[in-house]
């Protein structure tokens, strides 16, 4: 008997694995640094802005996100019609796939990096071509630029990359950016722009406004704190953002998401205090990881990378088995979240323990 068959590539289509939550041990706190998830509560006045919009959920949200683009715009300093909206950053990856490739045309990027790249590639039925990062996690992008093909529609760049931890600098990007072909669209992906701290760190605004074919892909998920309402959006010349909307899922990002997230950019000098004592925590774990002696990348995000081989597995079950979670990638590493300091802690006990069994 025939049955409904998909289109090939959807057999294909990798899982999206998501950061598992922490196995509950009896007596033991336990905590999860799996996800990159922000460990404060809503920023104030975000609780009060989403049970607003929830006494009418009856109502579709505003499909066109106007009093969020209009915010949005006012903070970025960039016109509304240069944004499009999506649930997270990772929904705007699908639709500029989905815009600019057919099937056979081909998405260059790092790897590794965000998971979510090689699956909306081939749910589009284009090709992935993945680019290994270099030994200390940084893109390798004269690589990149060398994996450019006629039939090349999009590079992108993930920066801070998930999961490895650096960025690229401003200069390192305006080289690569000036030998990218014009018709190719170019990404820069700033999930984590908020926690950047170093020299010649990107201008992603000032980037998008000089070269016509970058997009930046921004959210609220991380720095934010609204992991939990799927709302991200991109920055781009009028021409890709439209082709971007165009594609878009009507009503997509809820009445909830887009108050939220107007009433989180109204907070920002809480944002950027809770923000700051993240980045020193993620500093105070990562100095103490390298005084034990692991060679961890620089971390310009929210986590920190543990390269262990063929020693993930164990790595991960140690720290389970101690009531932290991590997110394993099979035979490659480990990335962990910067938590509650009580966590992070843990970690630290369970990478010094970790280590000293191996020796």
């Amino acid at each position: 008997m025939a049955h409904p068959q998909p289109r090939p590539n959807v057999l294909q289509i990798p899982a999206y694995v998501p950061g598992r939550p922490p196995t509950v041990r009896p007596g033991m706190t336990a905590y999860k640094l799996s996800s990159n998830e922000n460990p404060y509560p809503p920023l104030p006045g975000v609780v009060e802005a989403a049970t607003r919009a929830v006494e009418v959920m009856n109502r579709y949200p505003d499909m066109g996100s106007v009093a969020l683009y209009e915010a949005l715009a006012t903070r970025l300093d960039v016109p509304v019609t240069d944004l499009a909206a999506a649930t997270g950053s990772v929904a705007l990856i699908y639709q500029l796939v989905s815009a600019y490739c057919a099937p056979g045309d081909e998405v260059v990027y790092a790897w590794r990096s965000f998971e979510a790249y090689p699956i909306a590639v081939t749910t589009a039925g284009a090709t992935s071509v993945q680019v290994p990062v270099l030994a200390d996690g940084r893109h390798d992008l004269e690589a990149m630029l060398a994996a450019i093909t006629d039939r090349t529609r999009i590079v992108m760049v993930c920066t801070p990359n998930n999961p490895t931890g650096p960025s690229v600098t401003q200069t390192e990007l305006d080289d690569f950016l000036a030998r990218v072909p014009g018709h190719v669209v170019a990404v820069v992906d700033e999930a984590y722009l908020e926690f950047v701290r170093m020299d010649d760190a990107v201008d992603g605004l000032d980037t998008y406004r000089r070269h016509p074919n970058v997009v930046l892909f921004r959210t609220f998920s991380k720095a934010y704190g609204l992991a939990g309402f799927r709302v991200g959006y991109a920055v781009a010349q009028e021409p890709v953002a439209a082709a971007l909307r165009a594609v878009s899922l009507p009503f997509g990002v809820s009445a909830v998401a887009q108050a939220a997230a107007i009433a989180s950019l109204a907070a920002e000098a809480e944002l950027l205090e809770r923000v700051g004592a993240l980045v020193a925590e993620r500093a105070r774990v990562r100095d103490a990881l390298l005084e034990q002696g692991w060679e961890i990348p620089e971390a310009q995000g929210n986590f920190v990378w543990f390269a262990l081989g063929d020693r993930t597995a164990d790595f991960a079950a140690a720290a389970d088995e101690a009531g932290v979670t991590v997110r394993p990638f099979a035979g490659e590493g480990a990335r962990v979240s910067i938590g509650e300091t009580e966590g992070n802690d843990r970690l630290l006990e369970v990478a010094r323990e970790f280590l000293t069994r191996r020796s």
